[in-house]
């Protein structure tokens, strides 16, 4: 018989036994825990990085909106100073129209004293040419008249 049961094999079997039970409490327990803590770590680090990455897409998105808002505030604020600077300019323009008219109306009526005044003068100053050259000319019975 190649196997015989006896002592020996009891023996060898509570040996085997002493041995998984002694290798399991000094090597697989501290390794299997050292492994379980290495594994809750990984995993804490994974989930920090997807807390990290979603906080970060939350604060991109809350600089966009707070950048948005800001460009539509300058959009209004331009948009504002433009229609108050376009109102001054036409108040401007209207001004120095108004000022521009006066001048105008007073330069005509100026220029319509001028012509009346020339006009009034114009035949007592052709009259006196009129008698000069005549007396230059040597007619005094003309000048006379």
């Amino acid at each position: 018989m190649l196997l015989s049961l006896d002592g020996t094999l009891v023996v060898q079997l509570v040996n085997f036994i002493i041995f998984l039970v002694i290798l399991n409490a000094i090597f697989l327990k501290p390794v299997g825990s050292a492994i379980a803590a290495r594994r809750a770590y990984i995993d804490s680090v994974g989930s920090d990085i997807t807390q990290f990455e979603a906080d970060l897409k939350s604060l991109r998105n809350q600089a966009d909106e707070k950048r948005s808002a800001a460009r539509r505030r300058a959009d209004a604020t331009v948009g504002e100073s433009r229609a108050q600077a376009q109102a001054e300019a036409a108040a401007i323009v209207a001004e120095h129209q108004v000022e521009a008219s006066i001048i105008i109306a007073e330069a005509q009526s100026s220029v319509g004293l001028e012509i009346a005044q020339a006009r009034i003068s114009g035949a007592a100053v052709v009259e006196a040419l009129a008698r000069e050259m005549l007396e230059r000319t040597g007619a005094p019975e003309a000048v006379a008249k």
